[in-house]
């Protein structure tokens, strides 16, 4: 069994605090209001999981996290906070890091297709109604039992129509499907594709096990997701997040209690996943939480306040950093008492007091110890980071992204045959044999239609000799054979 690494320093109060790495998978919290220096205690800790050679994703909401691969040195204020907690041997570095963006621009593009996504995810990035998800569960077993291919927009928008065209043919196996709901997803799907889902959902798909990587010198590779332009559309956002956590989930052995995580995820503005959340969904990422410990992967959700997370979900959450939380209200007050609550007393330190009271980068923080259990809560100074605290320039960013060895893979989008293609071409046969079904009841038609015109013919030619008694005579006799009244 390997050896577990030392223990990472995160912070210094009247003791110094650290993070046992056995205990990492475990999971976290990094809670705190706006401004109260969450952003780098995320940092710190992502740093000093690298080091130990465990890769880090986190997602950059706000565009501050992209220094990561330059040395620090250039902000007085971590000077000032390294001479103030006396670290002697502190010294600047930077990290390998690998930039990721779902549109493509400022990170190597990341795609899903849409059977990976599946039905119950999609249906809340498309903000699906319990009918309407049925409905999209009931469209990917159709393709499934067609062998129809769903792995981008418009292969769901076109076999979302032959289901909706269809829908009295597959009534009887599959169950009723309404036009409204059909027409409720091609308007979701239309929406999804104007905010940029078209570039999400294709293939290459991620390869989760890119995410799972050491640089030459045994460092954990950081994995920043661009999610700026992902922000406008929350949902999408948390949803792209717990689909890779499920993915890490479904896709990785299980390795019990490593001396150090496979991988740490860190969950920022986790509060966006359990927003008007299904209760189905609700108790998978409950489920996923609860068994991905056992996959060697630590989840760390960064919130503003504790109790944006469900009580299942934050029962789970063994190592805790707590900044700053406001308190202008009944309703704050009473949230500062139950995030105290959420602490291993420490009878030294009022800690509803204290968690108004912390000034930026001052946190109260309970880990677990070498055995499981957590410790007393304690107040700290965070620990500076290592590296640049400015983000990266274009020109330094497009240079990272270009001698990245992932470089070019996923640059290249592919459109393989998928449903879109089959059910395009099973179209085009069906409007060949309409066609010819048409030509073949008009041929039929023909030899009654030319009788008809003969005999409209001869009695227009007769009508035109009504006037001479030789013309009313051939009259009297055709209408008479005709009609069988001849004359004897």
């Amino acid at each position: 069994m390997a050896t577990a690494p030392s223990p990472l320093l995160i912070a210094k109060g009247k003791n110094n605090i650290f993070l046992m790495p056995k205990m990492a998978n475990r999971h976290g919290l990094i809670a705190g209001a706006t401004g109260t220096g969450k952003t780098v205690t995320l940092r710190v800790l992502a740093e000093q999981f690298s080091k130990i050679g465990v890769p880090i994703f986190m997602a950059d909401v706000k565009g501050d996290l992209s220094g990561l691969p330059f040395l620090g040195g250039e902000n007085p204020k971590v000077v000032e906070r390294i001479n103030k907690l006396g670290l002697k041997d502190f010294e600047f570095e930077s990290y390998p890091v690998t930039f990721w963006d779902v549109f493509g621009e400022q990170g190597h593009p990341v795609r899903t297709t849409i059977s990976e996504m599946g039905p119950l995810l999609l249906s809340r990035i498309l903000n699906l109604n319990e009918i309407q998800s049925g409905v999209l569960t009931l469209i990917f077993k159709i393709a499934d039992d067609h062998g129809l291919l769903l792995l981008d927009l418009k292969d769901l928008r076109s076999m979302a129509q032959f289901v909706g065209d269809n829908a009295e043919q597959f009534k009887t196996q599959y169950g009723n499907i309404s036009a409204a709901s059909i027409g409720a997803i091609q308007r979701s799907l239309l929406t999804l594709e104007e905010q940029g889902g078209d570039k999400f959902f294709g293939e290459p798909a991620l390869n989760i096990q890119d995410f799972i990587q050491v640089d030459s010198n045994g460092r954990g590779i950081i994995n920043i997701l661009t999610a700026d332009k992902l922000m406008p559309s929350p949902r999408v956002y948390a949803t792209l997040l717990l689909w890779l956590l499920s993915e890490l989930f479904e896709q990785l052995p299980e390795v019990g209690d490593p001396p150090k995580p496979k991988l740490v995820f860190f969950f920022d503005e986790a509060h966006l996943l359990f927003d008007d959340v299904p209760k189905a969904l609700e108790e998978k990422i409950e489920q996923v939480v609860r068994l991905i410990r056992s996959k060697g992967v630590g989840v760390y959700f960064v919130t503003q306040n504790p109790l944006d997370l469900p009580d299942t979900v934050l029962g789970q959450l063994g190592n805790r950093v707590q900044h700053a939380l406001r308190a202008f209200t009944p309703r704050d007050q009473k949230n500062v008492k139950s995030a105290a609550e959420t602490f291993r007393p420490n009878p030294k330190l009022n800690v509803i007091k204290a968690i108004t009271e912390l000034a930026v980068g001052e946190a109260l923080i309970s880990v677990l110890d070498d055995k499981g259990s957590p410790t007393i809560v304690e107040r700290a100074l965070v620990c500076p980071p290592h590296s640049r605290l400015s983000p990266l320039t274009p020109e330094e960013r497009s240079q990272l992204i270009r001698g990245s060895v992932l470089y070019g893979h996923y640059e290249n989008m592919v459109d393989r045959e998928s449903a879109y293609e089959r059910l395009k071409v099973k179209a085009e046969q069906m409007r060949v044999e309409s066609q010819e079904q048409a030509a073949k009841k008009r041929q039929v038609a023909e030899p009654k239609s030319q009788a008809e015109q003969l005999i409209g013919a001869a009695v227009k030619s007769a009508a035109h000799a009504i006037g001479s008694q030789l013309g009313r005579q051939i009259i009297r006799g055709v209408l008479g054979s005709i009609f069988g009244g001849g004359r004897k």
